[in-house]
């Protein structure tokens, strides 16, 4: 594996364009797939912006020239920008190094993405355009192209090599081959995709003062003809589900099919996977650390799927009261019988449904019954009273408590004081703002810019960390 620092790149940026002079350089540390590329900004000395991608394995610079065979097919029929790939230059190892043109815009926080927004709308409306193209356009571009039972089967496949490995818990291998193995999931057209679409590959409109809108879609090197659920995986990841729902209803509306019932299930799936995938790709790296960190993460998810199982399966269990050795027949529902009514079985249940506990013996029934006999009596005077404001359309005045002389403060007097408190000083309070909020997450609107930054000499020639576009 070959790797380059920033200088190197802007050197083959400036032999792959004529008259292509950089001026300063950025160089990027990438994540996921774009690992395999090393990635440059570049600005010439006419403030122009290009991009570099060079490919650090074979492998790599087989995708890098697919998809800018499939890139030229694209511009003419997404209603988005792509990136133009504008030159090529040799490296010695073999393969190319691609230019291409640098698309303004920001990169895309997934998680402030507020329900019901414009880029929530946006991101649906994207993802739809692109799986209503013709899978021929992909076919002509030379990407993988599945269908979908061979596309299950695929996947099948990499779980068995991940189990081989001895790092995946019993646990998520038993919940995904269930998933895997369930046909019923799988009956789904496959279509156009990305890829890889995540936070790092959304680029939405520059700051302009209005409403962020999605503008264009970036890092196409695992673009292939499988299931659309690869490209909805991190979204329902990392998005909040009152998002999730905007982009869906927007998504389902630009089709040109109507989605499947599964697709969201299979996203959830394609996501959880795609740990094994990351693990998969250190353990053949020989990467020895990076893969027990990955299983770590793996054992954390499968703890965490387990709990969540177990508080749906306690939510959905009803609550069954087990009878003591002490209950009597009172503490139960009554089974009706050929002697009982139903007007007996209905005042039997409603007495057994406010009485909290069973009388169980002679005492406690004496009492009990005392107890009746007094709540019967303030019903009765209750009614009389009640009688008697009827009969004299004026209520009976009632005296007040004679105040407790004690030194000991009454339990109901703090209480009263702090009412009067409220009234007193709520003419001079701000009124309390009544908006109704959405909960989840919002959309950031402080997405914050970086110009290029100037490298020079050979002590320069180091990653910078990722900053976000411009």
């Amino acid at each position: 594996m070959t790797s380059r620092g920033p200088l190197a790149l802007a050197a083959l940026a400036s032999a792959a364009v004529p008259g292509l002079d950089p001026s300063s350089v950025e160089g990027v540390v990438a994540s996921g797939p774009a690992r395999s590329f090393d990635v440059a900004f570049v600005q010439d000395h006419e403030h122009r912006r290009w991009v570099i991608r060079c490919p650090r394995t074979p492998a790599a610079s087989a995708r890098l020239e697919q998809s800018a065979a499939l890139l030229a097919l694209l511009a003419r029929r997404l209603t988005m920008p792509v990136p133009a790939v504008k030159g090529w230059t040799p490296l010695p190892e073999g393969g190319r190094a691609a230019v291409h043109t640098y698309l303004t815009g920001r990169m895309l926080d997934l998680a402030s993405v507020a329900p019901g927004s414009k880029v929530a709308v946006g991101i649906g409306r994207a993802l739809a355009h692109l799986h209503n193209l013709d899978r021929r356009v992909y076919e002509e571009a030379g990407v993988p192209v599945y269908e979908a039972e061979a596309y299950r089967t695929r996947r099948l496949a990499e779980l068995d090599r991940a189990a081989a490995t001895g790092r995946v818990p019993t646990g998520l291998l038993t919940r995904w081959e269930h998933e895997l193995e369930d046909v019923s999931l799988w009956r789904f057209t496959t279509t156009p995709t990305h890829g890889d679409i995540g936070s790092s590959t959304i680029l939405v409109t520059p700051d302009d003062g209005e409403e962020p809108d999605v503008k264009a879609l970036l890092g196409w090197e695992s673009a292939q003809v499988a299931d659309p659920a690869d490209d909805l995986a991190a979204l329902v990841a990392e998005l909040h589900p009152d998002s999730i729902d905007t982009v869906m209803e927007a998504y389902a509306h630009a089709r040109s099919d109507r989605p499947d019932r599964h697709l969201q299930q299979r996203a959830r799936l394609v996501h959880q996977m795609q740990m094994v995938r990351t693990m998969m790709s250190a353990v053949a790296a020989g990467d020895d650390d990076g893969a027990e960190e990955h299983a770590r993460s793996l054992r954390r998810l499968d703890d965490q799927l387990a709990r969540e199982d177990e508080e749906r399966a306690t939510a959905a269990k009803p609550f069954v009261r087990t009878p003591t050795a002490g209950d009597t027949a009172t503490d139960t529902q009554p089974v009706a019988t050929e002697d009982m009514s139903s007007d007996d079985a209905a005042v039997e249940v409603a007495s057994d449904a406010t009485a909290p506990n069973a009388v169980t013996s002679d005492d406690e029934a004496s009492d009990a019954t005392a107890r009746n006999d007094d709540a019967s009596n303030d019903e009765t005077s209750d009614e009389e009273s009640a009688v008697e404001v009827e009969d004299t359309g004026a209520p009976t005045p009632v005296e007040p408590a004679a105040q407790d002389t004690t030194d000991e403060p009454s339990a109901d007097a703090p209480a009263a004081d702090a009412d009067a408190d409220e009234v007193d000083t709520s003419a001079d309070a701000p009124e309390a703002d009544t908006t109704d909020t959405k909960p989840g997450p919002r959309l950031v609107g402080d997405h914050r810019t970086a110009e290029i930054v100037p490298l020079t000499g050979d002590e320069g020639d180091d990653v910078l960390p990722p900053a976000p576009r411009r």
